[in-house]
Order: C-alpha cells, then structure tokens, then sequence
C-alpha cells in the first residue's frame, strides 16, 4: 500500500513538474521582451547601488581625543592694586565690562572670554564695543594700554 502510494505521489510530481514546464516555455516565448527588460532592469539597479556605494563612501569620523592639564605658572603680582573707581564711575563702565577688559587684558580672545564667563560670543563683543566707545580707543591692546594708564585694570 505505501508503495503504491509513494508511486502515485511521485507520478504526480513528475506530471505537476513536466506541466510548470510547459507552462514556462509558453510564458518565455510570449513574454520574451518582458521578462529580458525587466531583468536588465535590476541588473542595472544592482550595479547603480553596488557603484553608488563605492564612489560616494560616507566620511569616516576621526576621534578626537582632547587631553586637558593645569598648568600652573608664579607670574609676580603687584603687592597691591586699588583700581581708580572715580575714573571707572566717570567713564561708565559696568562691572561685567570690567571683567571683560581684565580678561581681554589677561590675553583671551573673545571665545575664551565668552566661555569663561557663560555668556554668548556676541554677548563680549558688544561688551568690547562698548569699551572701546568708553575708553576712545579703536583696538584691544590700546583700550590695554589706556585702562593701565588711567589705573582702571592692573
């Protein structure tokens, strides 16, 4: 029984497969321009991912490794420094614009100057604008050099 059964199964495979064949050769043969296209169709596409992919590779992004260290410097400072406030209330300059000329004095640019004291870059250049109205200077080393000179900064 199971043999007669294992024979009929494999007859109607046989007969399903010889009738997909037949059923192919008509689609091929009808079909022919069809089927051609669309296969150079994604052969094309393949090649145009594969190339894309080759010829436009994304940037690899470098790690940056930012190492910090103190370094401590004994620069002498005056024994005292007492800043000429009457000249500094007849000026009009504020504290914060004090603040930012003794760092422009010490030597930061305005980045370093806007970080050090969590305000916007813009924030110190109208802070330096300003200065250079109120001192009547033109560039950071003469509003410097007149701050010193009217005693306002050390």
């Amino acid at each position: 029984m199971k043999k007669q059964i294992l024979i009929y199964g494999l007859a109607l495979g046989f007969l399903t497969l010889l009738l997909k064949w037949l059923e192919y050769r008509f689609l091929i043969s009808t079909h022919a321009f069809e089927i051609y296209a669309g296969i150079i169709a994604l052969l094309f596409t393949v090649l145009g991912i594969w190339l894309g992919g080759k010829l436009i590779k994304p940037k690899s992004v470098k790690e940056i490794v930012v190492v910090e260290k103190l370094v401590t410097v004994n620069v002498p400072q005056p024994a005292f420094f007492e800043s000429d406030q009457t000249e500094i209330e007849k000026r009009g300059i504020s504290t914060r614009e004090l603040e930012v000329l003794q760092l422009v004095a010490d030597g930061l640019s305005n980045q370093e100057i806007a970080d050090k004291l969590f305000v916007s870059l813009n924030t110190v250049k109208t802070h330096t604008s300003n200065l250079f109205l109120k001192l009547e200077v033109s560039r950071r080393t003469q509003a410097i050099q007149k701050a010193k000179s009217l005693r306002i900064i050390a």
